[in-house]
């Protein structure tokens, strides 16, 4: 059995500008960097972290492997957030203006990931962690797509999580079993839960 913190990324600059991400790979803002300080000290002792390659992901785990003593930061490609198509870089105002009620609607762009590939590639991640670190603890820093995919796959779809909102995963070496969602970042640090 292998316990899982999954923990979306600290705010990054497209966060704080109500941009949709996707795979573009803007970085952390200020306040990012601060909620991913603070959230490391509300970690207890943990084995291993491992992170998305995005920079709003990875430099997160930096932080928060720093503060805590544990390293290095392994990097997983799978983690990576969900491809926003044509959607990638502009706000909901914009999306809306182009694209009107798509997002109301749930229709997505040319390019968009859908969960199935989503799915497909988080097991796949989480299967590997679950072999390297097996009885282990492990945050995974990466991205509220990923969360909300695996969510909606085991049948609990939770809402928006904030930067630093986590998800506990249990890998029991078969099947995932969904734990408890939880807070990392201070009540000051928290900002409307943002686009992808």
């Amino acid at each position: 059995m292998t316990r899982m913190l999954l923990v979306r990324h600290g705010q990054s600059e497209w966060n704080a500008q109500g941009r949709w991400q996707g795979r573009a790979d803007p970085p952390l803002s200020g306040l990012g960097r601060r909620q991913a300080r603070h959230a490391a000290a509300r970690l207890g002792r943990v084995d291993a972290i491992v992170a998305s390659p995005l920079r709003r992901a990875f430099d997160t785990a930096g932080i928060m492997a720093e503060q805590l003593g544990v390293g290095p930061v392994i990097p997983d490609a799978d983690l990576v957030e969900r491809d926003a198509g044509e959607w990638s870089g502009l706000t909901r105002a914009e999306i809306e203006a182009r694209w009107p009620g798509w997002i109301e609607a749930g229709r997505r762009p040319k390019g968009y990931e859908n969960d199935d590939s989503v799915i497909e590639r988080v097991t796949r991640a989480l299967e590997r962690i679950e072999r390297r670190h097996r009885g282990a603890e492990v945050v995974i820093v990466c991205h509220g797509g990923i969360i909300y995919a695996l969510e909606g796959y085991h049948g609990d779809p939770a809402g928006r999580i904030p930067n630093l909102g986590a998800r506990w995963v249990t890998h029991h070496g078969g099947h995932l079993e969904l734990g408890d969602r939880l807070l990392l970042a201070s009540e000051d640090e928290l900002t409307v839960p943002s686009v992808l």
